[in-house]
């Protein structure tokens, strides 16, 4: 039987994950270069990675993240690495809150054709307001948020099944182009939305493209557990990443599902050094740009509240869970508890990673902590945030992942074609169909 294998993606903020990544030497210092996003990709596919993973935001706000106030939308940018990529798997959020599901479903389903079947959708609720002031709507509550989105994505998927297999005939002989037969219409009529369909694009490379999911509330692990591929986790804590692992993956029998059939990915920022000192030093330097500003944003964004007027060393007190991201506000609030973390300490955490996991070390240990999460039930893989691009990740690359491969953990060479194809999943039938 063949050895478990990690699974890899990188979360690509052209500036770097770090919120001051960009002032390092030799850092990219903009998202908004089709140059930036192809080097980045360029160094992954050399990685063997699966996934390069492109967030997205609708809406602007003083002292956020630099990548967060200047970057393309994701879906164009994707398209153009289509072209310039091989083996990369290509995901991009789009939000259920303020799309329409024809328009994503058609999106990615063109997507997986332009890739030979690497796309991915994350599909996301928007847990920030801001986004609602650009659409004329008033933000819906949490709860109304993840009934929106158990719906989207049925929608979607069920627009990506009403094309069979062998629907494109195109006989030069006798004329037909189509086989109708195999062209459904969804006809959905539902709480939110009413959809006919067919979608028009044929049946994508992997059947359905890969669909990305972060939630952590108790909706957003259902919805997880019944409709993702991959589910990008928050952590701070092993022993709480092999509770949430475990949990996830114990809902999926009731969705008639196998745990397998779900890979969760941690997201971590490693910082790497020749020495445990170096790393250290590298963090240090990093930690010295973050200010009160340039975090306080974020941080505030995390918890769903203004933290601008605390004393950034008092404690940080126990605070009910918000109403915008669950994920990231329970890991990091369970941090400040059991850590007996300040204010400025959750400044600075969130400055880092932005509320993700960071570890500091050689590359030697870098690949000890990711084996121990790997083996011991808290990950499928992880989804690598590099400080800065493109230094960090090529450090990433060239230094952690052949560590990885001597152990057996990873793979030497590309050994599938498509996006599904390296996460070892089975394509999905059609619900109007016969099994591929």
């Amino acid at each position: 039987m063949a050895r478990r294998q990690m699974h890899l993606g990188v979360f690509v903020l052209g500036t770097g994950n770090h919120i001051a990544g960009w002032r390092m030497p030799g850092a990219y210092d903009s998202f908004v270069d089709l140059k930036v996003i192809q080097h980045i990709a360029r160094i992954a596919e050399r990685g063997c990675f699966d996934l390069l993973f492109l967030g997205d935001g609708l809406a602007v706000k003083e002292n956020d993240h630099p990548s967060f106030t200047s970057r393309f939308e994701p879906i164009t940018m994707l398209g153009a690495l289509a072209a310039t990529t091989t083996h990369l798997g290509l995901g991009a959020t789009a939000s259920t809150t303020y799309n329409e599901p024809f328009n994503v479903a058609r999106q990615f389903a063109s997507l997986d054709h332009l890739t030979s079947g690497r796309a991915a959708w994350n599909a996301v609720t928007s847990s920030g307001g801001l986004a609602a002031l650009n659409f004329g709507r008033e933000h819906p509550p949490h709860a109304e948020r993840y009934r929106v989105a158990e719906e989207f994505v049925d929608v979607v998927t069920g627009l990506w099944d009403c094309w069979e297999d062998g629907a494109v005939v195109a006989n030069r002989e006798t004329g037909q182009y189509l086989d109708f037969s195999k062209i459904h219409s969804l006809d959905h009529d539902g709480t939110y939305f009413r959809v006919k369909g067919p979608n028009n694009a044929p049946r994508s490379p992997q059947g359905r493209p890969i669909i990305l999911q972060a939630g952590a509330s108790e909706p957003g692990l259902d919805l997880a557990a019944r409709t993702a591929d991959v589910v990008f986790a928050v952590v701070q804590d092993l022993e709480e990443a092999r509770v949430g692992y475990t949990a996830l993956k114990s809902r999926m029998p009731r969705f008639g599902r196998r745990p397998e059939e779900i890979a969760v990915l941690p997201g971590v920022m490693p910082v790497i050094g020749a020495t445990r000192q170096e790393a250290r030093d590298t963090l240090d330097k990093l930690q010295s740009f973050v200010t009160g500003s340039n975090a306080a944003g974020l941080l505030s964004g995390r918890l769903g509240m203004d933290v601008s007027g605390f004393p950034l060393d008092e404690l940080v007190p126990d605070l009910p869970l918000p109403d915008t991201s669950h994920g990231f506000a329970r890991a990091m609030l369970s941090k400040a508890r059991r850590e007996g973390m300040t204010w400025r300490d959750l400044h600075n955490l969130t400055g880092a990673a932005r509320g993700h996991w960071v570890i500091a070390g050689t590359p030697s240990d870098i690949a000890d902590t990711l084996q121990e999460w790997f083996e011991t039930g808290a990950a499928d893989g992880f989804n690598i945030l590099p400080a800065w691009f493109p230094g960090a990740f090529d450090q990433f690359v060239d230094e952690v992942v052949p560590e990885l491969q001597r152990r057996g953990l990873f793979r030497r060479e590309y050994t599938a074609t498509t996006l599904r194809g390296h996460l070892g999943l089975d394509l999905p039938p059609s619900r109007f169909g016969a099994p591929r």
